[in-house]
């Protein structure tokens, strides 16, 4: 599948509360990425597989929005899948910015206002 959902984002005003009620309801475990990020799932890993689904993360931006959930489509260049997109009527919102380590992310709006992400891995899956 051309550009597949690779990663996911569940944004929270308190971190812990969000934690605690993730691990609680389906068993979830965290490690911390710094003080306002725990990562879901796949821990270590930047490839999802068919036997343990996407990873993800919990996100507490420190300013609204506070409540979203992003998911996030693999693509081997951000910066064209971003141009593509305006062409279309979509909107970049944060442009491509480095996660030091794992890969690159940018935000995008589509032509009805939905948000969603881009993901590129600096390792190949």
């Amino acid at each position: 599948m051309p550009a597949p959902v690779v990663h996911f984002e569940i944004g929270c005003k308190d971190i812990a509360k969000a934690k605690a009620f993730y691990a609680a309801a389906f068993g979830w475990e965290f490690m911390a990425f710094g003080d306002s990020t725990a990562m879901i799932g796949n821990l270590g890993q930047h490839c999802p597989t068919p036997t343990t689904g996407i990873g993800g993360h919990i996100n507490s931006l420190g300013h609204p929005p506070h409540n979203y959930v992003t998911v996030y489509a693999q693509v081997d260049d951000i910066a064209a899948s971003l141009a593509t997109i305006e062409k279309l009527g979509g909107k970049t919102i944060v442009p491509q910015q480095e996660v030091p380590g794992m890969g690159w992310f940018a935000w995008f709006t589509d032509p009805e206002g939905n948000a969603l992400g881009l993901w590129k891995n600096m390792q190949p899956c």
